[in-house]
């Protein structure tokens, strides 16, 4: 698969009319890359997350997911099967009462019988450290455990695509390790805004600065 898996060209956004976040921002995610999204507070990075799973529209410019043009919710509903968001809080994520219901949540949605939907959930708390959480109660949980059943919310989609929001804030330091070992080692072509700049050095094969409305290169990283 050699298409360009995400592009944004010359794309402006606004909440308000008159005062704009983005301004002809132009950014192209590859197969297998990493790239790295910062800038300040309220520079427009959720909202980059949020216009590639066409929560928002933009008001000027195209974007491209998965090869193909996205303009209507119809379109974008494909997007959202493929491609996996992990939300900045992760009480915004878990909704259900349990871990087990949390993480079968997406799978099941997908029409995935419910004894293939159960594999998938085993595979993917097991993958993430988190076997044996499946009757916890997830607002019960603590910070770093909820980041990590969020990130298997998202991987129980089985995305081609990853867009992390702050996947380590809030965390202390040996869950931060933990959250941050598990993202290196996934295989998905994956965006990730954070202001930490280790993690973005961890992971990164690019990074891209936010400001102004306008995205420029920023720290470049070696390919972990």
């Amino acid at each position: 698969m050699n298409q360009c898996l995400v592009a944004l060209s010359d794309v402006s956004f606004a909440y308000e009319p008159g005062r704009p976040v983005l301004d002809r921002c132009s950014l192209r995610l590859a197969p297998g890359e990493r790239i790295g999204l910062t800038g300040p507070n309220g520079s427009g990075k959720t909202t980059i997350l949020a216009l590639i799973m066409g929560l928002v529209r933009p008001t000027a410019g195209q974007i491209e997911v998965l090869g193909k043009p996205r303009n209507r919710e119809a379109e974008f509903q494909e997007v959202r099967g493929r491609v996996g968001l992990l939300f900045q809080d992760s009480d915004d994520q878990l909704f259900c009462p349990t871990v087990v219901e949390d993480v079968a949540f997406g799978p099941l949605n997908l029409g995935n019988p419910r004894e293939q939907a159960s594999r998938i959930v085993a595979e993917c708390l097991e993958s993430l450290g988190l076997a044996g959480y499946e009757s916890r109660i997830s607002y019960k949980l603590s910070g770093g455990e909820k980041r990590l059943v969020a990130l298997a919310t998202v991987l129980a989609m089985r995305p081609e695509v990853l867009l992390l929001d702050e996947p380590t804030a809030g965390l202390d330091d040996e869950a931060y390790e933990r959250v941050a070992g598990i993202l290196a080692g996934l295989p998905q072509a994956m965006i990730v805004v954070s202001h930490h700049r280790p993690l973005l050095e961890r992971l990164g094969h690019r990074v891209l600065c936010l400001a102004d409305g306008r995205l420029s290169c920023g720290l470049v990283a070696p390919p972990p």
